[in-house]
């Protein structure tokens, strides 16, 4: 009895024993069949008649083993080499793949991965093609045109055939099926390292602007060029199918790949502008417009209360009961705040490099900073009537929409976003105070003068509400920002005033005529500026 313990323990010793003799057997295995460059440990997947195999490269290897759909030879007459995109003709209609590539994209794309530590592209989907498929006199087509094989050479390790090695020599064409965008910018990052130098393109790939260089990317991000050779030995997902499944015809594959990507593309829904604000790390206004929306009194979900905030659209129905939406948020936010903190924001001057996430004390003194200008905006009485008896769409619709409403500028994201601008450059731009800024408009909400933007008496009449079509006028934005700024004091010269005066005339011309606050139509210059508050 007393030997028992021992006895277990020599058998427990025994398993250890041959499994570390079991790893060291798969792991010699594994350096045979791997030691050679031009194979790749992969996971066979099946799904419907579509194989395909699972692996890892890196960059370095992506960069120069894979290669665009339009480089096919079954593209060779029809290939654009200065754009590297198919020319779009009848003859070539039924056969492109891909979507023209946008060269705009590789600086930012290859930028995002020298400046995010926390970066990550998605794995690339790729299509094998070795030289027999373009050959139709290969002995790998039958008399039939049908292929004897399949196009992925693939050696099994295991019983159950799943995972094996993928023969990935030079003998086989690479080409991204999807994931274009992705090896673009791998391939402009592989350019930086290998040249110093990132050249900017237009969407046709024509130079744009002077390159960016490591001295750009050290001043900007701390980046040596020991850092950047790194990011070349960085591992990407990759899957791979083959370009014909044995019994295929040519143009039974064609329409199969060509299938694939229509179908990889529809099953990829693009973010709408909300969820990208949703969902954005880096972003300091976005960051801070999520805590105002979870937080903030105004905004906060409450029991009893329906949502106040649209996380998707960019948009609010006038019969919507939400006050805003994530996207308009975070537009305040930068527009509010943007003065305080330019350096947020990508400066023309820096050849487009994209800004790092803020420090946690520069977000924290920027959300504080949001917080206190929507206290003052929820002390409004505009927004004091929605703790009373009135509910959004009434505060929003226009007088001429159905079951009417106050038209009031306040409760259009535009308007929000416009009055974020204002004060914005009030306070962080011209050192006006909140306070003294929100005991003016105080009066001036009482007044109505946020409301009625549909008639002429408005201040809005024109600049952000529409008379000709009766919808918000978006693109008077800016203007309605700087009408609040000199109605709180904030243009001292007479030189932007008049411009200002004229741009109000101008806003409020129809064929000529300009509709003065009376109603009736003026001259345009005999239209002028409210009385500063």
């Amino acid at each position: 009895m007393k030997r028992e313990p021992k006895a277990n323990s020599d058998i427990a010793n025994k398993i250890l024993e041959r499994e570390n003799r079991d790893r060291e057997a798969l792991a010699l295995l594994l350096d045979r069949h791997l030691a050679r460059s031009d194979r790749l440990l992969v996971q066979k997947t099946q799904m419907g008649n579509t194989e395909a195999y699972m692996g890892s490269v890196s960059l370095e290897w992506l960069d120069s083993r894979v290669r665009f759909a339009s480089q096919l030879p079954l593209f060779c007459n029809k290939f654009d080499s200065k754009t590297d995109n198919v020319v779009r003709d009848r003859e070539t209609i039924d056969e492109i793949l891909q979507r023209p590539l946008d060269w705009s994209r590789q600086a930012s794309l290859t930028l995002y991965l020298v400046a995010r530590p926390t970066h990550k592209f998605p794995a690339v989907l790729v299509v094998q093609s070795p030289a027999w498929v373009d050959d139709p006199n290969a002995s790998e087509w039958d008399e039939n045109g049908r292929a004897r094989q399949g196009a992925s050479d693939f050696i099994a390790l295991d019983k159950d055939n799943s995972i094996g090695v993928l023969e990935v020599s030079e003998k086989v064409s690479i080409y991204a099926l999807d994931g274009q965008h992705r090896l673009m910018g791998v391939q402009g990052l592989m350019n930086l390292i290998k040249t110093g130098r990132l050249q900017r393109y237009n969407k046709t790939k024509k130079p744009v602007g002077a390159p960016i260089t490591l001295d750009d990317l050290n001043a900007e991000y701390q980046i040596n060029a020991a850092e950047l050779q790194n990011l070349a030995y960085e591992k990407i997902g990759i899957e791979f199918i083959p370009a014909v499944l044995e019994g295929e015809t040519r143009e039974e594959a064609r329409r199969r790949i060509r299938s694939i990507f229509v179908h990889v593309n529809l099953m990829a829904a693009n973010l709408s502008k909300g969820q990208l604000a949703l969902l954005n790390e880096d972003n300091g206004f976005s960051i801070i417009a999520r805590q105002v929306a979870v937080n903030h009194p105004l905004f906060r979900d409450k029991k009893n209360r329906k949502p106040r905030v649209n996380w998707d659209s960019a948009t609010v129905a006038a019969k919507s009961t939400v006050l805003t939406t994530l996207q308009a948020l975070a537009d305040m936010c930068d527009r509010y705040l943007i003065h305080k903190f330019p350096h947020w924001k990508p400066r023309k001057n820096k050849k487009g490099l994209i800004p790092l996430r803020p420090e946690d004390e520069e977000l924290e003194e920027g959300l504080e900073a949001v917080r206190e200008l929507f206290d003052y905006l929820a002390s409004l009485l505009s927004y004091q009537k929605l703790e009373s008896e009135a509910e959004t769409p009434e505060m929003r619709r226009f007088s001429h929409e159905k079951n009417g409403g106050e038209g009031n500028l306040l409760f259009r994201p535009v308007g929000q976003i416009a009055f974020a601008q204002a004060m914005g450059i009030l306070v962080f731009e011209k050192g006006f105070s909140l306070k003294k800024i929100f005991k003016k408009l105080q009066r001036f909400d009482v007044d109505g003068g946020f409301s009625g933007m549909e008639y002429p008496q408005s201040l809005w009449y024109g600049v952000l509400y529409d008379p000709n079509r009766k919808r918000v006028l978006v693109s008077g934005r800016d203007l309605a920002a700087k009408l609040l700024v000199y109605l709180l004091g904030g243009i001292k010269d007479d030189l932007e005033r008049a411009e200002l005066r004229k741009a109000l005339a101008d806003a409020r011309t129809i064929e000529e005529k300009a509709v003065g606050f009376d109603g009736k139509f003026v001259s345009p210059k005999q239209v002028g500026l409210p009385p500063i508050l």
